[in-house]
């Protein structure tokens, strides 16, 4: 039996890469008390582990967890151990590191490497992810009770990772003694950083000795925010596309490629599971009718409800094909806690491609004054909230106030095709909506065309008192691009 194991062992080392390996080690570096292993021999570690007694032939869960962790379960067919009830011996703090380290691309772990002033150069010059990781434990600049100082370089190189670490601290609320407060000991100030925009650097000055931010009640109050319940039937998502204004009353162009974000977006929310509604070219009486409709369904079996508008429009107010406006205003009323009852306390998502206002950032001509040898256009002519929107409402604007909106005559908007593939991207790593909308503004702001001086910044406004999570849907999402 012994024998066997040994044979089953050496088989496992055959099939891991040094990478692997590497990965082994790291996850087991809390349970050796000898960290003098061989990364690029398994049967080291292997050996070390059974010297220990955490691993054996009557015991082999430890094994079953680690390849399990590292993605690897086709090594424990072929050596036949079973997968039903892996051990836990593995901290959830050290694979938490390991899952950060498989979403850092090389050029991400350069930019954290050069902002780790507080580790010498030589030590991170040839280090993986998980090696500097490694020297960041160390120098005490991380441990289980303290990832402030990761998260700080993580909101200058690769943000969206800190919800890892948020999702970290909520599954395991006893891993940290305080989630904000940071002891000076374990983790030092660090001096100034460096803002990577591109190829441009901004010294930036990282703050953690705050004592504001060490208030009990901040900390009370950053550990209740939790997720809007998303447990019954999504919800509908209404979609509004208007593309023919030939019969319209002032002068508006047809919104070529239009079509290709309304496929994007029934596509997309589909799969998140909502119910889609389309309705194209609606003049603007039929826009209110819609949303009337909406207002009196019963949506109390539902968890929230998306509508998506594409039209032309002017600050506070899309159009209908027939050339007549509509308040955002009045829309977003008519789905509001006082006259929708069964959405009150549920994320109601507004997503709206047209512009605010007839200035281009910088220079396409809007709708109306099309150039015709150009595929970007213009959804010149909407809307901007001047009043408060009311509670769990979120309202995506294409574009800030006052400016153009702009859209490809072959392949769609750019805010929408943005909001689309980055739903796409982040919503199976579980980061929530604003974040995500937060990633389509940096992702929008930084398009441009040929000519590289038309540009374009959405603008999201929202009163959620909640997180919105999408759940992660079991379909394979669906290809968003320009040829999908």
């Amino acid at each position: 039996m012994e024998m066997d194991f040994q044979k089953a062992l050496l088989e496992v080392g055959k099939s891991l890469s040094t990478d692997e390996m590497e990965a082994l080690y790291f996850l087991c570096t809390d349970i050796l008390s000898s960290k003098q292993v061989s990364l690029d021999d398994a049967s080291n570690l292997f050996s070390l582990l059974m010297k220990e007694d955490h691993l054996s032939a009557g015991n082999p869960q430890l094994l079953v967890e680690l390849l399990l962790t590292i993605q690897r379960p086709v090594i424990l067919k072929k050596i036949k151990l079973s997968s039903s009830s892996p051990s836990t011996v593995i901290s959830p703090y050290r694979k938490l590191l390991y899952r950060l380290s498989e979403q850092i691309t090389e050029k991400e772990l350069g930019e954290m490497k050069f902002l780790l002033k507080d580790i010498p150069r030589r030590k991170l010059e040839q280090k993986t992810t998980l090696g500097v990781f490694l020297e960041m434990e160390h120098m005490a600049l991380i441990n289980e009770s303290s990832l402030e100082y990761l998260e700080t370089i993580f909101k200058l190189v690769c943000p969206v990772l800190n919800e890892e670490i948020r999702l970290f601290r909520k599954e395991n609320p006893n891993s940290e003694s305080s989630p904000l407060t940071v002891s000076s000991s374990q983790n030092p100030k660090p001096s100034d950083r460096t803002d990577f925009q591109g190829d441009k650097r901004e010294m930036v000055s990282l703050d953690t000795g705050n004592p504001e931010k060490n208030n009990p009640e901040s900390e009370e109050n950053y550990e209740v925010l939790c997720d809007y319940p998303m447990t019954g039937k999504r919800g509908i998502c209404l979609i509004v596309d208007n593309i023919d204004f030939s019969k319209s009353l002032i002068t508006l162009n047809d919104r070529e490629g239009s079509e290709f974000d309304r496929k994007a977006l029934k596509e997309v929310f589909e799969w998140l599971g909502y119910e889609v509604e389309i309705h194209e070219n609606c003049k603007a009486a039929n826009i209110e009718e819609l949303f009337e409709r909406i207002s009196k369904q019963n949506h109390s079996q539902n968890d929230s409800l998306v509508v998506c508008i594409l039209s032309h429009g002017q600050e506070g107010k899309v159009y209908g094909v027939d050339g007549k406006p509509v308040l955002i205003r009045k829309l977003t009323e008519l789905i509001d806690g006082w006259n929708c009852r069964t959405l009150i306390g549920k994320p109601k998502m507004f997503f709206i491609q047209a512009c605010q206002g007839e200035m281009p950032q910088y220079g396409v001509q809007s709708d109306g004054i099309e150039d015709e040898t150009t595929h970007i256009s213009a959804d010149s002519e909407v809307a901007y909230l001047k009043s408060p929107i009311v509670a769990d409402m979120l309202v995506g604007m294409s574009t800030v106030p006052n400016y153009v909106s702009f859209r490809h005559k072959l392949w769609g908007s750019w805010y929408i095709q943005s909001l689309c593939k980055n739903l796409v991207k982040f919503v199976p790593r579980r980061v929530d909506l604003v974040t995500i909308l937060t990633i389509v503004n940096a992702d929008v702001g930084r398009m441009t065309d040929a000519s590289r001086f038309k540009k374009q910044m959405p603008q999201p406004a929202f009163s959620f008192r909640k997180r919105l999570v999408f759940p992660v849907p079991e379909k394979p999402p669906p290809k968003i691009g320009e040829n999908s």
